[in-house]
């Protein structure tokens, strides 16, 4: 079953870490677009320091390979939001498969699941479908219900040329972008 599943849809290499080499497996029924390998090693060469240990959402999983590469390289709790419904049942398969324990799957609308007041997140992944405009809403909900706090570290990935508004305690630490995309690493300085 899963490698008819395999042929019809996608996957992704993990790059580094404990999870080094192996495969996840994702559906294109929703036009998925998981982080680019490149993107990937940049993003976490730039989160080689504080990756181990850190408490992680992935805001927009889809085929969960910002958080299981998280969770690869020794992060140590994760949380995927994930809408579509397939996807998060593919989601769970992955994350049985490749037996990770420290990971919870949370099938909800982002936004509306951000609206509650949170405990914050050491590092927090936003890369939602693009076109949107669910980055800025999305920024604006992790700020203002309290799911960040001193240090926390805000990646971002969105189209390119769209300009952001960021909170002031937000401080750009790095960014860079690649064909149409433009990503950003940001350090809450509360």
């Amino acid at each position: 079953m899963y490698n008819s599943f395999c042929k019809r849809n996608g996957k992704v290499y993990i790059i580094s870490g404990k999870f080094k080499g192996r495969k996840i497996y994702f559906n294109n029924y929703y036009n998925l677009r998981p982080t680019t390998n490149k993107i990937r090693e940049t993003l976490f060469q730039w989160l080689s320091k504080d990756i181990k240990n850190a408490k992680c959402l992935d805001c927009f999983s889809g085929s969960g390979a910002l958080g299981i590469e998280a969770i690869s390289r020794y992060a140590k709790f994760l949380t995927l939001l994930e809408i579509e419904k397939k996807t998060f049942w593919n989601l769970k398969k992955n994350i049985k498969i490749l037996n990770i324990s420290n990971a919870e799957i949370i099938c909800t609308n982002t936004l509306h699941w951000l609206k509650k007041t949170g405990t914050p997140y050491d590092i927090i992944f936003i890369d939602p479908p693009y076109y949107q405009g669910l980055v800025e809403k999305t920024i604006h909900l992790l700020d203002n219900k309290k799911w960040t706090k001193k240090n926390s570290i805000i990646y971002i990935e969105q189209e390119k040329n769209k300009s952001l508004t960021i909170p002031n305690n937000w401080i750009l630490y790095k960014q860079k972008n690649q064909n149409q995309i433009e990503y950003y690493l940001y350090i809450v300085n509360k």
